[in-house]
């Protein structure tokens, strides 16, 4: 299968919805509001990076990458998520292929680095790992994982983007 990956447009809207539901849909955690998540961050224009995978001329992933807020100022950080692939689709690489683009991006443009909540052992292979000195209230530490992108020492309490409490 030969996969695209690229900038979101505006006609990839209802697929990256439809997308993200049936990922999440027999997920045990979380409450299943990622679509509304992604509705959220563009309407206020935090949707930093925006990618979608495409196979055969359709939609078939997507991720988003949003600001974060570090409590010690530090400006630059992003949250990467949520990300996802039609059920039919995944463990074939397409996840892989727009964290890694993503993250590229977010690199080329002067990002400090990334955080993201989920599976340490998946996301080890991106280079993400728990970092004591970055902290993400209500979440257990060894799920919330960070990527710096340079030797600058970043500290505090880290908050995403109000989107992320979106429930429609």
């Amino acid at each position: 299968m030969n996969i695209t990956i690229r900038n979101e447009t505006d006609s990839d809207v209802n697929a990256i919805s439809e997308i993200t539901k049936a990922a999440f849909a027999d997920c045990l955690y979380g409450n299943h509001t990622e679509q509304f998540i992604i509705t959220a961050l563009r309407a206020a224009g935090a949707l930093t990076v925006s990618l979608v995978a495409e196979a055969d001329s359709n939609v078939v992933g997507h991720v988003a990458f949003s600001p974060v807020t570090v409590s010690d100022g530090t400006l630059g950080w992003y949250g990467l998520g949520p990300v996802s692939v039609l059920p039919s689709l995944q463990k074939q690489g397409i996840g892989k292929s727009l964290i890694r683009e993503g993250l590229s991006l977010l690199k080329a443009s002067g990002a400090k680095g990334c955080t993201l909540v989920g599976d340490p052992i998946y996301y080890h292979r991106f280079g993400f790992k728990n970092l004591p000195h970055l902290v993400l209230e209500g979440v257990p530490q060894q799920y919330f994982l960070a990527l710096p992108f340079d030797e600058t020492k970043t500290s505090g309490i880290v908050t995403f983007h109000k989107a992320f409490t979106a429930e429609q």
